[in-house]
């Protein structure tokens, strides 16, 4: 068994250990949680292409070491040509290609946003050249193919390889690449240095930004450059759960933070500290269906909320709820949202100022489309809209998407603060929900919490089935109480990145920091 790492001074958890040494090597250099993170961030987005990038997304939630939490919002919004007559014949918002890259991307202005609340917590700011070396030196020279990419490429291929950009970047020689060759990015590289010459502003309102809005009309995309230089990262309060072993956080809509905060609330009032395996994974399960519930019914772009979000997880609700779930049955439910590739990564460093943060494309290589010149991939976030003028999730200009991703962190009783989350679209409440579980309420040891076999409720790449997902390794006795309960099971392989890359850092009394990462993915917790 795989244990956990503990350092003095701070601690990086990324599904890549190229990313977790980027962002340590900047807390050596005495930058901060937030600078850190923004290395991480830039040299995840070269290393692990087919899950992030910077045509991406991006949400940050900040604990620092004294005061209330602070969340980031680095989505981007339906461009403003994107109404549905620019899907007139569409049954649905295609899944590749440039109608799906419909929305600003907006994780840049969330490195900005970050770097700007750095130096107002008292950092003295490292230069955006150092933060953004290693990835240009990784995207210019090259990286090692991982497995992860290898499979996902000659997955994907037959359905991304006509999209524009795609076969130049990510079919070198005109093949799949093998894990372990050389993958090479100039044309990222060259955006990374633009980037630290005009500043990250300029993806937005610069010379950079100019360029892509050029390459977005002469592909089709619905975005403009007025989209790009109207938008901006924003502050908000996050998502609040008052829960019996202390204070746990998650971002506001559009994501499902509510769904991640809301199973937790349900089952802190399902005794989770005496419950075996079937138990565990059954009354979580249960708790799943009665969240996901909650997020079809309300989650959007919160300007189009009328209600009260954070009222939902008020503790006559969440009672309510969790009256309903029986111990005995498993309940039917309807479908999912699919599902999402992703990175969860997390950095705390020597004060206590602890990041939670997550950057996604949204499906592998997110709409495929790689805008000329630049290197960057468009996510496909805007899938997630949808053409029923009627629906909680229509489509209109301006309008922020539904997203899966939700970055999680949590200051116990105890004293300890942690912060946690995964990737995987509808299985990232369901893997934190297993982490908090299993390390907090259970007393698992972090890495073997991390570690553990997981399950998924819902649908996994390419496939309609919303049964109950579970890694082969976990008790065949356990498979059977939950096939009797009423789950329909499948199993998969023992290790599955179905199941998403998880990870987590907890700072414990004495100032000593715990990282675990995920065995599934090429990760690291690396500190010192």
């Amino acid at each position: 068994m795989i244990q956990s790492n503990m350092a003095p001074l701070g601690m990086a958890v990324t599904p890549h250990h190229l990313a977790s040494e980027s962002a340590l090597a900047v807390l050596r250099e005495g930058g901060n949680a937030l600078e850190a993170m923004v290395a991480a961030a830039a040299t995840i987005a070269v290393v692990y292409p087919h899950m992030n990038g910077l045509g991406g997304d991006g949400f940050w939630l900040v604990v620092p070491p004294n005061g209330d939490p602070i969340a980031i919002d680095a989505s981007g919004a339906a461009g403003s040509l994107a109404h549905l007559d620019f899907y007139h014949g569409e049954t649905q918002i295609p899944h590749r290609g440039p109608k799906a890259a419909l929305t600003v991307a907006g994780t840049v202005s969330g490195w900005q946003e970050a770097l700007t609340l750095a130096q107002e917590l008292g950092a003295t700011p490292l230069p955006l050249t150092r933060l953004l070396r290693d990835a240009i030196r990784y995207a210019a020279d090259g990286i090692p193919v991982t497995a992860s990419q290898a499979a996902a490429t000659a997955a994907k291929q037959h359905e991304l390889q006509h999209q524009p950009g795609f076969a130049a970047t990510f079919l070198p020689d005109g093949s799949v690449p093998l894990a372990g060759s050389r993958f090479t990015q100039p044309a990222l590289a060259n955006t990374l240095s633009m980037l630290c010459h005009h500043g990250l502003e300029s993806f937005y309102r610069g010379e950079l930004a100019h360029h892509l809005a050029r390459e977005m009309t002469a592909l089709g995309m619905p975005i403009t450059l007025e989209d790009l230089q109207t938008h901006k990262a924003r502050r908000c309060t996050p998502l609040h759960l008052a829960h019996s072993e202390g204070d746990i956080w998650n971002m506001t809509p559009p994501t499902q933070g509510l769904v991640s905060l809301a199973i937790l609330g349900i089952t802190d009032r399902l005794n989770m500290a005496d419950a075996d395996e079937a138990q565990t994974v059954h009354r979580i399960v249960e708790a799943t269906k009665k969240a996901f519930a909650l997020r079809d019914k309300h989650i959007t772009d919160p300007r189009h909320i009328d209600i009260d979000v954070q009222r939902l997880l008020d503790e006559e609700h969440l009672s309510t709820l969790a009256a309903q779930v029986d111990d005995q049955q498993a309940a039917a439910w309807g479908t999912g949202r699919g599902p999402g590739d992703t990175v969860w990564m997390g950095v705390m460093d020597s004060s206590g100022l602890a990041v939670s943060f997550i950057q996604s494309v949204y499906h592998e290589f997110g709409s495929g489309v790689v805008l000329p010149g630049t290197g960057i991939t468009w996510q496909n976030r805007g899938a997630a809209f949808s053409l029923q003028p009627d629906h909680l999730l229509a489509l209109q200009p301006g309008k922020q998407p539904f997203h899966t991703l939700n970055p999680a962190a949590a200051r116990l009783k105890d004293g300890r603060t942690m912060v946690y989350g995964s990737m995987g679209g509808d299985g990232q409440p369901q893997t934190q929900a297993a982490i908090f579980t299993r390390h907090v309420i259970q007393g698992h040891p972090l890495q073997q919490a991390v570690s553990a076999p997981r399950w998924l409720l819902g649908r996994t790449w390419g496939q309609s089935s919303d049964s109950l997902k579970l890694e082969a390794r976990i008790a065949p006795e356990t498979v059977q109480q939950l096939r009797a309960l009423g789950h329909e099971v499948e199993l998969l392989p023992d290790f599955s990145e179905v199941v998403g890359h998880a990870g987590a850092i907890v700072r414990h009394n004495n100032g000593m920091l715990e990282g675990a990462f995920d065995p599934r993915s090429n990760g690291s917790a690396a500190g010192f």
